[in-house]
């Protein structure tokens, strides 16, 4: 059976991915992703990943790491013995949408789906984000949770916990604020580049489908939290570096993986803004946010 090779370019890095049986499995699962796509195979990959159904899990001699929740269902994560990964990614129902398995840097990577329509496109969305993720942060790449915003060139990403605010934040800048776009509402990605910091637009966009192939210089990071007034705080280097790190894919007992976002976060701190906003979901704070994180 012939395979169907992917190429893909998501924030400057490219990804191939292959199925091995389109009959089942093909582009349907992963439409956001064609907005990334490339015709040529390119030279330099960040990942290759195969989808194939035929892949069994490995029982003997794995480490098992943890059963962690990710929000919208639960991973399974066991260490292989030549130093990769094997995930069992779950939905919140608990059916098993993929089994991953992964060398140690995330370079070449196989999976094998199961389940209907909805839980395929889970369980290969769900593999695809965790990937690169990990692949990423060995070069400089984060991805973090966050809702994104562009003004006069520059991103700026709002993180908080779930239903703190992020994307009301978001919809007032996209009211209140001339001239702003939405880049990303749950997802984006953030490189350094000669030790500049570039945010992007990715094909994982929560709930809003906002699945854009844009890019900007990143302005600020700013945290919500909901108060009594509006004020924005501009956070010192170990208060930022603290409220940073939580919103980004990591993996604390992966040493060189986990150091690395650690390095990255560190670099991104040293040149741009982050703070947190204490505020109330109206049209003054997105004023008053704007003024104060936008100085330059």
């Amino acid at each position: 059976m012939e395979i169907s090779r992917n190429y893909f370019c998501i924030a400057e890095h490219n990804i191939e991915i292959s199925f091995n049986d389109t009959r089942i499995n093909n582009m349907r699962l992963i439409m956001s992703l064609e907005r990334f796509r490339i015709k040529e195979a390119p030279q330099d990959i960040l990942f290759r990943l195969s989808v194939d159904d035929t892949i069994k899990p490995i029982r003997e001699k794995r480490e098992h790491i943890g059963k962690f929740e990710t929000g919208n269902g639960n991973t399974i994560v066991a260490r292989l013995p030549d130093g990769g990964y094997q995930y069992i990614i779950r939905n919140l129902k608990g059916g098993d949408c993929c089994l991953l398995q992964t060398n140690h840097d995330f370079s070449d990577c196989r999976c094998a789906l199961n389940g209907n329509f909805n839980m395929r496109c889970f369980g290969l969305n769900n593999a695809l984000m965790l990937i690169y993720s990990f692949a990423g942060s060995l070069k400089q790449t984060i991805m973090i949770h966050a809702s994104l915003v562009r003004k006069d060139g520059y991103g700026y990403a709002f993180t908080a916990k779930s239903g703190t605010g992020k994307s009301t934040q978001v919809s007032n800048w996209l009211r209140y604020i001339e001239g702003c776009d939405l880049m990303n509402d749950d997802n984006p990605i953030i490189r350094l580049i000669d030790g500049v910091p570039y945010i992007y637009g990715s094909p994982w966009s929560g709930k809003t489908p906002c699945y854009r192939n844009v890019k900007a210089r990143l302005g600020a990071i700013t945290r919500i939290n909901r108060a009594v007034e509006n004020r924005v705080e501009r956070l010192s280097p170990v208060g930022a570096f603290a409220s940073l790190l939580p919103s980004c894919a990591s993996m604390k007992w992966d040493k060189d993986i986990f150091n690395s976002v650690c390095n990255t976060v560190s670099s991104i701190i040293e040149c741009t803004g982050i703070y947190v906003l204490h505020c109330l979901p109206n049209a003054e704070s997105a004023i008053i946010c704007h003024k104060e994180i936008t100085k330059r």
